[in-house]
């Protein structure tokens, strides 16, 4: 069964015992894709699994991989290899044996990377709302790391929920876009103020960067979908929340053949 494996973990980071950071190199060359897209990572079923999750039942077949898609979070520039934020699910199986995987195991790669969730169909003189719970910052990453034009004559604005702010990855990379460029803007709020007394920014759910105005106060104007394009990827209970509250104010979800200012990631890891 190890021939299946296609690729190598080249770098493993954990932000903390529930999130982690891996670097994924194939053994073959990088097809080409776009900021914003995903693939899918495999791992055999004889796989172990992390110490932090619960036992599995029903056990996984050893003999079979075990695969799930993944937005990736690296530069569609890069050409080396693909880079993945990744979210323990307890239960799950596939997560706990990539958290349980080490620097130079095997894993295995998707031969596509595919998806919509792009800023190819983004009006170029509109605004940017990205708007995320947890790991769906992946996508957002891949388009801010590649070559994005922070400098051209458009707001940007990066909305980031968790739970608490240790879980707020990359959080120090967007800190450092927001103090580097004046049209960017970095926008973290938890909802467990309980377990994380020392934090001093905002805190409930990510709508109330709307409902309380913050993000047209931002963005220099009204928040309405003929000057502004939003993004949402994450919690299925944030997509649908936000785009209730967004068609209320006159947002319409974008597809190819209706095209709109609204765009949703529709599977959830």
């Amino acid at each position: 069964m190890g021939d299946q494996m296609n690729a190598t973990i080249t770098k493993r980071q954990e932000i903390n015992h529930g999130l982690l950071v891996l670097q994924v190199t194939p053994d073959a060359e990088l097809s080409p894709f776009k900021a914003g897209q995903y693939t899918v990572l495999g791992m055999q079923g004889s796989a172990a699994r992390s110490p932090h999750a619960e036992p599995e039942e029903p056990q996984a077949d050893p003999e079979k991989l075990i695969k799930r898609a993944y937005s990736i979070a690296s530069s569609s520039l890069g050409g080396e290899y693909l880079e993945f934020y990744v979210a323990l699910v307890r239960t799950g199986a596939l997560t706990p044996r990539l958290f349980a995987a080490k620097e130079g195991d095997r894993v295995w790669l998707g031969p596509k990377v595919v998806g919509m969730f792009t800023l190819d169909d983004v009006r170029p003189d509109n605004d940017l709302v990205l708007v995320a719970t947890g790991t769906g910052m992946a996508p957002y990453l891949s388009m801010l790391r590649s070559a994005y034009e922070f400098d051209a004559n458009r707001t940007t604005i990066v909305c980031h929920a968790a739970r608490v702010s240790w879980d707020l990855g990359y959080r120090a990379d967007l800190e450092g876009l927001e103090a580097r460029y004046p049209n960017f803007h970095y926008l973290p709020i938890i909802d467990e103020h309980d377990r994380d007394t020392k934090w001093t920014g905002e805190v409930g759910y990510v709508s109330r960067f709307v409902t309380e105005g913050t993000i047209a106060d931002r963005l220099g104007h009204d928040f309405d979908p003929t000057r502004t394009s939003v993004f949402l990827c994450g919690n299925p209970l944030m997509i649908d929340s936000m785009m209730e509250l967004l068609t209320e104010r006159g947002f319409t979800k974008h597809t190819r053949r209706n095209p709109g200012t609204l765009f949703v990631e529709e599977y959830w890891k």
